[in-house]
C-alpha cells in the first residue's frame, strides 16, 4: 500500500507539482493545460511507493446551485494511479483522504467520472447526478447536455434530489465540469 500524504497546492515544492503534472499526462491522453489548472487551488493526495509518486487526486472548492441554494462543493479532479501501480489500493487510499476533508468541510462531493471509473466512485457511495446539468456563463446560464450522466455526488448534509436540476455557478475555461 502506498502512503498517501495531503498538501495544499501552496505548499507543494515544484519538483512534486511537475511530478503530479506529468503523473496527469501520463494517464490521461487528452489531459490539456486547462485540465492541469482544474486541481489547483485546494488540496492535494498524494500517493507514493518509496519515493516514487505513484497517484494523485485533488480537491477544489466550487458552488453548486441545487434548489436556488449555492451549496459549498469539495469537487475532486485529476485522480490518476500510475498504470504499474493500479489496483493495489492506491485509488481507494487517495480518495478516502479526499472523503475525509469532503464530509467534514463541505456540503457535498461532485467530480466528474469518466466511464470506467464509474464502478470504483460508486462502490465508494458516490451516486450519478440524473437531473440537467447547466453552467452560469460568462453569456448567462447555459445548458450542458453533453455531461448528463457523467456527473457524480457524494452526499452530505444537505438534502438533495438526484433527479433536480444542478447547476455549477462558478466558470471556469475547459471543461465546465
Amino acid at each position: 500500500m502506498a502512503h498517501v500524504v495531503t498538501r495544499h497546492t501552496a505548499e507543494l515544492d515544484p519538483a512534486t507539482a511537475r511530478a503530479a503534472r506529468a503523473l496527469l499526462y501520463e494517464a490521461f491522453d487528452d489531459m490539456t493545460e486547462d485540465d492541469w489548472e482544474h486541481c489547483l487551488g485546494g488540496i492535494h493526495a498524494l500517493a507514493y511507493s518509496g519515493p516514487l509518486l505513484v497517484g494523485h487526486a485533488s480537491l477544489v472548492q466550487r458552488r453548486l446551485v441545487h434548489r436556488g441554494v449555492a451549496l459549498r462543493a469539495g469537487y475532486v479532479e485529476g485522480v490518476a494511479v500510475r498504470a504499474t501501480a493500479r489496483r493495489r489500493g492506491h485509488g481507494a487510499a487517495l480518495m478516502g483522504a479526499l472523503e475525509r476533508f469532503i464530509r467534514g468541510g463541505y456540503d457535498l462531493g461532485a467530480l466528474g467520472a469518466t466511464d470506467e471509473a464509474v464502478p470504483f466512485y460508486e462502490s465508494r457511495g458516490w451516486r450519478r447526478w440524473r437531473g440537467p446539468l447547466s453552467a452560469l456563463t460568462l453569456d448567462g446560464v447555459r445548458r450542458t447536455p453533453d455531461e448528463d450522466g457523467g456527473v457524480y455526488v457524494l452526499p452530505g448534509s444537505f438534502d438533495l434530489d438526484m433527479g433536480d436540476p444542478l447547476m455549477v455557478a462558478d466558470w471556469r475555461d475547459g471543461d465546465v465540469w
